[in-house]
Order: C-alpha cells, then structure tokens, then sequence
C-alpha cells in the first residue's frame, strides 16, 4: 500500500541501511540513558545530581544518515528528538523501555506516572503521551508545556505524521494515548525511501500527477490569462510578501475558484500547476469527507492543512459545491453540523499560507459569501472548435493515430466536445484498434467513439461521416 514517490524530504545522497540503523541506535543510546537518569533523580536516589538535559544527544554529521539531515534540516529540539526516540524504541530496541516495569513498592503496582501500555500481541512496553511527559517534566514540571507543543496537531511531527497518539478509548485521559512513530516513516529513516501519506480516514487527501506538460493544456486565452496569475503567484509570492512586504496588506496564500463541465480541463490544469512550480498537490473530496467523517472532519483535514503548511503543498478541493454550495436554515443536527464544518474549512482555507484551488462544476451552486473570498474565479467552459482541433490532435499524437481519411476540423465543428470526452474517444479508438492487430482508428472507430460519449450526456445527434 506504501509506494515510493518524490515527496518533499530532505535531499540526500545515498546512504547505507546500516549507516541509518547506527544513527538510530545512538539516538537510542541517548534515550537509555536520559531514562535512566530521569527515573533516578526522579525516585531521588542517593548521589545522583545529575539532570538529563545534561546528557547531550549524538551529533550526527552532515550527510551521514537520513535522520541526521531530519534534525537538521526541520531543527528539531531536544524536547522533539527524546519523543522521536521513545516512539522509534518499541520498532528497534524494545528493552530499552523495560525500566518501565518497575514496582512501586509503596502500592505494589506499576508506576502510573510512567504511562505505557501491554499488547497481547507485544511483550514490551508501549509508549504513552504520559510516558513522554514523564520524561521530560517529571522533575520539572514547567516543562509541560514542552510536551503540549510536541503534541499539538500544528507542530511538525505530527502534522508530518511521523508522531501521531493512538487514543483507543475516547473516555480514557487523552495523556493516556499511545504515542506511536508512522511505518513509513520508519522506513524512511532506516532506508532513504520516501513514500507519500496513505490515503485515510485520518488524512482524506491523495496526491495527483499527471504525465503531461505545460505544452498540452489547451485553454482559451482568457482563461489562460487568469491561469497565468496563479502561475506568477507561484513563482514570486514569497517575494512578494517578504521583500515587497504585501503581508503587511494582505492574507498569506492564494484562493482560487475552477468551475466549469466536467471533462474541460479543472483538475488537469491544478496538476500542471503544481508540476510546473516544482510542488505536489494533494486532492480532497469533499463529498466523500462529508458523507464518511461526520465528527472526525474537522481534526483530520487539520492534518492536513497542517501538513500542507509545511510542505508548500497545493491543496485542490473537488466537488466543492459539496460543502460550500448554497446554505439553507439548519433545521436538523446535520445541517447544523455542515455549516459548522463550512466554517471552519473556510477559516482554515484563508488562514492557509499556500495556494489552495478549489473546484465547482456550476458557479451558480456556490455561495456568494463563500466566492467573494476567492482572487480569482475562472470559468472552464466547452472549448471552441478550434481548441477542440488542437485537444483532438494532441489526444492522437502518439502509437494511436488517425486514418487519413478523418476530418479534425470537420469532427471539431460538428461535436462540442471536451477535453475529458475526446480522452475517452481515443481509449475506445485504441482499444478497437489493438484488438483488430493495428494501430490506427478508423473513421468508424471515432464516431462509434463520439457516439459512446454523446449517450453519457443523454443526446441522440445523427452522427455523420
């Protein structure tokens, strides 16, 4: 389910598992002895003086290991580095945290300042945001507050998802979480492989790619106008609001409304966007948020906001109209809880420092109190004929080609169809082809083709060679 992709991880030269596995196992070291020290100053054990922020974590050298450039890199605290380490200790060195089972021998019971947890499955002793608290505040407990930043959903760990709390009882004391490190990051750290957020219940968003290029967006040139001003933003929007100090005036970010047909190039041209500005974009159905995590919506799409935030992520909202559509007088728990839910995800999207697009397929669904926060809203309309003869010669520009015998110009000016239409028309034409052992589409090909289509929309047009 994990697959490797370009995520934006720190940059780095190749190293070996073991050089990895070796940083780790110092971390760890580190975190054996800040325990033991913890515990003893702690329980007050005679001779000891000695404070664990004195135990100076291992350095790492540049380039030598990838959780090295990790606490580089995102400058993480001594604080974040020990919560790093007791999540990673149950994957590789679960003795480490056997301390922990230690008696009190005043009740004849465990330690419930220690925290943790036992899994029928695990022998070893399971971290807990109490245990993590333990740590670092036990002896001083104004540090408290260290721990609630490390756990906050803004700070980086876990708006990453490197760190989350598994809270398995919701009637439990939230300190009394599992504080658990991701898979993937693991591997990460053990291997170099980066691999993108899975797609879940806790994070509802996936990245989108696409194979083309900037070349092969066919737009209308208002269109590609108003296209081009999301492009300028981001390229020079730092420059814009640093040096040139326009976020003394104005939001951070850039808030932008595609409506317009399905199949007219929305999602296409969010994906170029990204491709061509070097960044990833992340797809959220707002549809399908709404109808699955009715109660959960608000603290996982903080994840990622939250993790967007980070990673200069474009953020592209489809089906917008599903949530930010025309609001009626909530009259049932659920209505109440969608325009709560609309509330926040707008707050959320002005407040968000990056460019977020959001898409409709009718402007007019869209609440004009919701639309006058936007800096651009750009019609993707059915293209003319002369774009539909350029969308039909880039489809066919490949293995695929078109008998001699076919009229573009005559097939674009006939048949108002789009982008996303035409695509289809070309999988059917390729698909019949192949099967007949060649590699060109006849004209009966295309217009079975373009009839196929024209049935999706309910129109019955005399199709004509």
């Amino acid at each position: 389910m994990l697959s490797p992709v370009a995520v934006d991880q720190p940059a780095l030269p190749p190293q070996s598992v073991n050089a990895n596995l070796n940083a780790l196992n110092a971390e760890l070291d580190w975190l054996g002895h800040v325990i033991d020290c913890v515990i003893r100053q702690y329980l007050r054990h005679e001779g000891h003086a000695t404070h664990w922020i004195e135990l100076t974590p291992p350095a790492h050298d540049p380039g030598s290991s990838v959780y090295g450039e990790l606490v580089r890199d995102w400058s993480l605290t001594v604080f974040e580095r020990l919560a790093l380490a007791l999540a990673l200790a149950p994957h590789l060195r679960p003795q480490v945290l056997d301390i922990f089972f230690g008696v009190n021998q005043l009740h004849n019971r465990s330690f419930t300042e220690f925290g943790g947890m036992t899994d029928k499955a695990f022998s070893g002793f399971l971290p807990t945001a109490q245990t993590l608290a333990f740590l670092i505040a036990a002896n001083d407990p104004e540090w408290h507050a260290q721990v609630m930043d490390i756990l906050a959903p803004a700070n980086r760990l876990m708006a990453e998802q490197v760190l989350s709390l598994d809270r398995q009882d919701p009637s439990l004391p939230a300190i009394s979480a599992q504080l658990c490190m991701a898979e993937r990051w693991l591997q990460y750290l053990l291997t170099g492989e980066q691999v993108q957020p899975e797609f879940s219940a806790s994070f509802p968003a996936t990245s989108i790619t696409t194979p083309l290029e900037w070349t092969d967006l066919v737009l209308d040139d208002i269109v590609m106008q108003q296209v081009q001003e999301i492009r300028t933003w981001l390229q020079y929007g730092h420059t814009l609001m640093d040096e040139w100090q326009l976020a003394r005036k104005i939001k951070p970010g850039y808030r932008a409304l595609f409506f317009g047909p399905p199949g007219t190039g929305k999602t296409l041209t969010a994906t170029l966007l990204a491709k061509t500005s070097g960044r990833e974009i992340y797809r959220v159905d707002l549809s399908m948020v709404v109808s699955k995590y009715i109660g959960e919506t608000e603290k996982n799409l903080a994840r990622v906001f939250d993790a967007a935030s980070y990673k200069e992520w474009i953020l592209f909202f489809d089906e917008a109209d599903a949530l930010f559509g025309k609001r009626t007088t909530a009259t049932t728990s659920n209505d109440r809880h969608a325009n709560q839910l609309t509330g926040y995800l707008l707050q959320r999207i002005e407040d968000f420092p990056g460019v977020v697009i959001l898409a409709s397929n009718l402007r007019a669904n869209m609440d004009e109190a919701f639309t006058r926060r936007f800096q651009s809203m750009i019609h993707f309309n059915v293209p003319s004929a002369d774009e539909r003869v350029q969308l039909w010669r880039n489809a066919f520009n490949g293995t695929c080609k078109l008998a001699a015998d076919i009229d573009l110009d005559g097939l674009a000016q006939q048949y108002e169809l789009t982008g996303g239409s035409i695509i289809n028309v070309l999988r059917y034409c390729a698909m019949s082809a192949i099967a007949r052992g060649e590699s060109i589409a006849s004209a009966d090909d295309v217009l079975n083709g373009i009839r196929r289509e024209l049935r999706k929309e309910n129109k019955t047009v005399s199709l004509v060679k």
